[in-house]
């Protein structure tokens, strides 16, 4: 259910300053202000008025120094208030400057908790790391067994080199073997190829020479009987 108000949030600054200008602090009743004018204004007019008023004007008079005393009263209160709040302004000044100061001092201590919460973490880190290289390091054989170990080891280098180099050196001598092997095939080749050349050579040699005679015969035949 929504709420009903006299007066709305826009309204309410004026009337508050009004009311403290005037000194009304209720909207019902004659402003304090209106009612010290008034006994102001009688006093006045009796002042003015001709004849034997002294008492009337001593009776207005005292009227309105009461009025005015109970005018001023609230004025007095107002004022202390206003130095009251003026100090209290103040202190709360000094309260939230120093509320900064401690918001700024906390932020500055959190940073520096914060490098050491990092340097903290690196610092196990590193522990960690160290004690788990530790561990490694407990699990590996003696320094003497290790050093058998390498010898071992350097022997077994030492050994495979010299097969390897007995290898490379079979190898090399198998290479000029080979060499020697393929040049004298094709020494061989060259000779297979020059005494088939020979061969054949001789071969078209006697096949000519067998041509040649049986041509003689027939030529000769002929005259021979023609002679007869």
């Amino acid at each position: 259910m929504a709420a009903h108000f006299a007066f709305g949030p826009q309204e309410d600054d004026p009337i508050i300053k009004h009311r403290l200008l005037t000194r009304v602090t209720t909207t019902r009743g004659e402003p304090p202000l209106k009612r010290l004018q008034k006994k102001f204004l009688s006093l006045v007019a009796e002042l003015e008025k001709e004849g034997d008023n002294l008492r009337d004007c001593e009776r207005l008079h005292r009227a309105f120094l009461q009025e005015m005393t109970t005018f001023e009263l609230p004025l007095f209160k107002s004022r202390a208030a206003v130095a009251a709040n003026r100090r209290e302004k103040e202190g709360f000044n000094e309260l939230q400057q120093a509320a900064l100061r401690q918001i700024e001092q906390a932020r500055a201590d959190i940073e520096d908790l914060k490098k050491q919460l990092e340097e903290s973490r690196i610092e196990r880190q590193h522990k960690e790391e160290c004690e788990a290289i530790r561990k490694l390091v407990a699990l590996q054989p003696p320094r003497s067994e290790t050093q058998k170990t390498i010898t071992a080891l350097e022997k077994e280098i030492a050994a495979l080199e010299a097969e390897n180099a007995a290898a490379i050196r079979t190898v090399d001598l198998r290479k000029k073997q080979f060499s020697l092997l393929l040049h004298v095939v094709d020494e061989l080749q060259s000779t297979i190829e020059d005494e088939q050349r020979i061969v054949a050579d001789e071969l078209r040699a006697l096949a000519g020479d067998g041509r040649d005679c049986p041509e003689d015969g027939g030529s000769g035949g002929p005259d021979a009987m023609a002679v007869d």
